[in-house]
C-alpha cells in the first residue's frame, strides 16, 4: 500500500496475477470491496506518477531518527535531521553533508540505492498482490475512522492458499483486520498478527514466533494519492541461530509533490535548500 518504484519486476506480473487467479478461484468468493480495495492498492503500488517529498519519523527501544526524503527518477535521496529528537550535532550535520557529497560524486552507488529499492518493492508487491487469495475475508460491520466512514473487515487464513515463495509464507499464520474506505475503495488500516510459529527457508534460516504483530495507516495526502501515514512492528524472530526482536514505528507526515521528472542530484539539491526548514518542521 502506498509503495511505488516498480521497474524489472513487471515481466512476472501476468505469472503472479494468474497464479493468485487460481487460488481465488479454490476459494469462497471474497467481498466485493475486498476485491475493488486491493486492486487499487496494487494500482497504486506501480504508479510512479506522483513523487513526494516527506519526513520519515522512525523510533526504535534504541534509536529515534527524523529524515528528510525526496522520491526522484533514480529513487530516493534522504537527509538525516534528529537523532533522538535532537537537532544534529555540527559534526553529525558535515558527516551527513559528506555523504551526500559521495552520492554526488559516485552515481554508482545511487544505482546501487535504487536497485535495492526496487529489489524491496518487488517482495512488497509479491505480499500485496497474494492478500485477495491467501485470506477469507468477511464483514465486521461499519465503523468510524479519524478520516471518516470506514467499513471493516476480518481475516484468516485460507486453508486452500499455497504460498509460492518465502515472501507469502508469513500470511498461512496472519490474521487480523482490514478497513477500507468505501467512498475510494482505499485501504485505511490493516492490522495483522501472528497465531503461530512459522519457519520460513525450510525452518533452517528462520523461524517467526507466535505473537507478533503489525499495523499500517494509510491516509490521502494529496487529490487522489494515498500515501501511509504510520507503520508498527512488534516481531521476534530466530535468523539463523539467533533471535531478534523487531520493535518499529515509522510515521511519514508532511507530503508535498514534487516534480515527476526529478533527478537524484536535484532531489539532494532540494533537500539541502530546505534544511533549516525541515529542521523547525
Amino acid at each position: 500500500m502506498g509503495i511505488t518504484r516498480l521497474r524489472t519486476t513487471l515481466n512476472l506480473i501476468p505469472l503472479w496475477l494468474a497464479m493468485a487467479a487460481m487460488a481465488a478461484a479454490q476459494s469462497a468468493p471474497q467481498p466485493a470491496l475486498v476485491e475493488r480495495a486491493l486492486a487499487n492498492e496494487v494500482a497504486a503500488a506501480q504508479d510512479g506518477a506522483h513523487p513526494m517529498r516527506y519526513v520519515l519519523h522512525k523510533s526504535s527501544p534504541r534509536l529515534t531518527t527524523t529524515k528528510d526524503l525526496v522520491e526522484t527518477r533514480d529513487g530516493l535521496v534522504a537527509m538525516l535531521v534528529s537523532v533522538n529528537d535532537q537537532p544534529l550535532t555540527a559534526q553529525n550535520q558535515a558527516r551527513e553533508q559528506a555523504r551526500l557529497d559521495g552520492l554526488l560524486s559516485d552515481p554508482g552507488k545511487q544505482r546501487h540505492r535504487k536497485q535495492t529499492e526496487d529489489d524491496d518493492t518487488a517482495r512488497a508487491l509479491k505480499v500485496l498482490r497474494a492478500l485477495p487469495a491467501a485470506f477469507v475475508y468477511r464483514d465486521a460491520g461499519p465503523w468510524s475512522a479519524g478520516s471518516g466512514p470506514v467499513e471493516r473487515f476480518t481475516f484468516t487464513p485460507n486453508p486452500k492458499y499455497s504460498p509460492p515463495d518465502l515472501e507469502t509464507q508469513v500470511l498461512t499464520a496472519m490474521s487480523g483486520e482490514l478497513w477500507i474506505d468505501p467512498a475510494n475503495a482505499r485501504v485505511v488500516r490493516l492490522e495483522g498478527r501472528i497465531q503461530q510459529d512459522v519457519d520460513f527457508g525450510w525452518g533452517i534460516l528462520g523461524r517467526l514466533y507466535k505473537g507478533g504483530w503489525i499495523t499500517i495507516d494509510q491516509a490521502e495526502v494529496s487529490a487522489g494519492v494515498w500515501r501511509i501515514a504510520k507503520f508498527q512492528m512488534a516481531m521476534s524472530a530466530r535468523v539463523v541461530i539467533k533471535t531478534r526482536n523487531f520493535d518499529t514505528t515509522e510515521i511519514e507526515s508532511q507530503y508535498a509533490p514534487v516534480p515527476p521528472a526529478l533527478s537524484y542530484r536535484e532531489g539532494i539539491a532540494i533537500l539541502r535548500s530546505g534544511a533549516t526548514e525541515t529542521a523547525k518542521r
